[in-house]
């Protein structure tokens, strides 16, 4: 049996703009089933898909159900749990960019205020539907005279948040003409995994952090999220976008606001964000001459992995055969404020690379001095803060330790908090905590307009760069890589090296 449902959530009805699309599919679904099951959605719901095709409320259900026991973490469903909560689902077809077709979704909504009348329910519009859309779904909800109060609306929009600062400025401007900001959700999953929340209490829940967390003692940080897929069928998008719109925009840059911020004064949605921005501002600007120094890009050729031949990114479906389009991107980023004047941040990010891995390493300085015996293998190394994200969800501090024996011998030692070892629960998705928090009304992990301008701002001078400039050697690095050569000479010049996860065994 599932758990009670969550009383102190409001009721809440749900219009999932893209109801029959991959996203609803994959993750929006299994997702509300899920917390469903853990007894987190309110005790009265309504989830109201919408598409443009025709459908009864059974077939709807049906294709929910296959998702569900496809991409649910909890298997496949059982028959009685699946049936309680698909009797809060329907389907309504819908043209969203025609007004008048958004008259049904009213009707619910005032079918269910009736029925519900104990309370005024929230009304959730997710638009789970192509960027362009965006603004589109939002004008019409409002010519259709849907709810729309500040207390009860909320409007919740996917990533990419514009293509460029300009872009992104617009559709800010308009959202912002027809939600108030406290109603719109910019959602970025990343934010929402459980390791990337658990990084603000490591910071700000333990002491001894706080000391160490400075310019005085930590060398430099690298953030890394490399992916052994290619483009697979995203090539018409991926050519419009590139790696640096695509990740290092939105997910590499909230990880290291999350890793720079300073403390805030409590752990109010904007008082958080206020903090982030902060860091945003604070990041050094890069200018034109300097881009060369400060980044690296690559683009995949063919290779074999595990055991697979795949083909170059040039090749794939949808692609330029003479595509400028970088699929890795490195940058040198630095923050200047107090707290980290002078220490690098490294961003790195591809496509095809030797292992897909997303983890933050926090590199400490050398002692002030060695007083132990500088034979080989006898020196300290530097300490060393992990914090991968995936494959493994684990946090591991490496320390040096004398080895067993007679001698002064050092060794490095790994002190690890292992998610799979000591959850007593499953982890939920990154898609249940940010659903949850839609729900609850808590925008902390969600993207606030200036948030998004200020991620664009610092970018685009390397955006524009590289999109005005060809590269004669691409592709420069294989499949099953760790990337190009000049990624290994920008972090090089300064004396250091990517951190890589160990090798496959062979």
């Amino acid at each position: 049996m599932r758990k009670s449902a969550n009383k102190k959530a409001k009721s809440t009805i749900f219009i999932i703009f893209g109801g029959t699309g991959d996203l609803t599919k994959r993750k929006i679904m299994p997702a509300l089933y899920n917390l469903f099951l853990d007894g987190w959605l309110p005790e009265k719901f309504a989830i109201i898909g919408t598409s443009s095709t025709k459908m009864n409320d059974v077939k709807y259900k049906g294709e929910l159900l296959a998702s569900v026991n496809e991409f649910s973490r909890k298997g496949k469903s059982k028959k009685e749990e699946w049936s309680e909560f698909a009797s809060n689902i329907f389907h309504q077809a819908a043209d969203i960019t025609d007004a008048s077709t958004f008259k049904p979704f009213g009707d619910y909504i005032e079918k269910f205020k009736k029925e519900w009348e104990e309370e005024t329910p929230s009304v959730v519009y997710y638009c789970a539907v192509a960027p362009h859309f965006f603004c589109t779904i939002a004008h019409n909800i409002l010519i259709a005279k849907l709810d729309n109060s500040p207390e009860t609306a909320r409007i919740v929009i996917e990533k990419p948040f514009g293509t460029d600062l300009e872009s992104a400025k617009a559709l800010n401007a308009k959202l912002l003409t027809l939600f108030q900001e406290n109603q719109i959700y910019r959602i970025d999953h990343y934010l929402g995994k459980e390791v990337v929340q658990n990084i603000m209490a490591f910071r700000f829940a333990n002491s001894i952090m706080e000391p160490l967390w400075n310019r005085n003692h930590i060398e430099h940080v690298q953030i890394s999220v490399t992916e052994q897929i290619g483009i697979g069928t995203r090539g018409k998008y991926f050519e419009q976008a590139g790696i640096l719109r695509d990740m290092i925009q939105n997910h590499l840059l909230q990880l290291l606001c999350i890793i720079a911020m300073e403390p805030p004064v409590n752990f109010d949605a904007d008082e958080v964000r206020n903090r982030k921005v902060d860091i945003l501002k604070a990041m050094r600007k890069i200018v034109p001459s300097e881009i060369d120094s400060m980044s690296a890009r690559g683009q995949y050729g063919s290779g074999w992995i595990e055991g697979k031949e795949v083909i170059g990114y040039r090749e794939e479906e949808n692609v330029e055969p003479h595509s400028n389009t970088e699929t890795f991107a490195a940058l040198k980023l630095y923050v200047d404020n107090w707290r980290w004047q002078g220490v690098p941040f490294y961003l790195r990010t591809g496509k095809r690379l030797f292992k897909s891995a997303s983890q933050i390493t926090i590199q400490f300085k050398e002692v002030p001095h060695n007083i132990f015996h500088c034979e080989e293998g006898n020196t300290p190394k530097k300490n060393r803060l992990v914090i991968s994200i995936q494959p493994d969800m684990a946090i591991q501090f490496q320390l040096q330790s004398k080895s067993p024996g007679l001698e002064m011998n050092l060794n490095s030692m790994n002190m690890i908090f292992d998610y799979s070892g000591v959850a007593k629960s499953e982890t939920p998705e990154a898609y249940e905590t940010l659903l949850l928090d839609i729900i609850s009304g808590d925008q902390t992990l969600f993207m606030r307009a200036d948030q998004v301008e200020e991620a664009w701002e610092l970018i685009m001078p390397v955006l524009n760069f590289w999109e005005n400039s060809k590269t004669a050697d691409f592709p420069n690095y294989p499949a099953d890589s760790w990337g190009p050569e000049n990624a290994e000479a920008l972090i090089a010049r300064d004396g250091y090296h990517w951190f890589n996860l160990p090798e496959k065994s062979k």
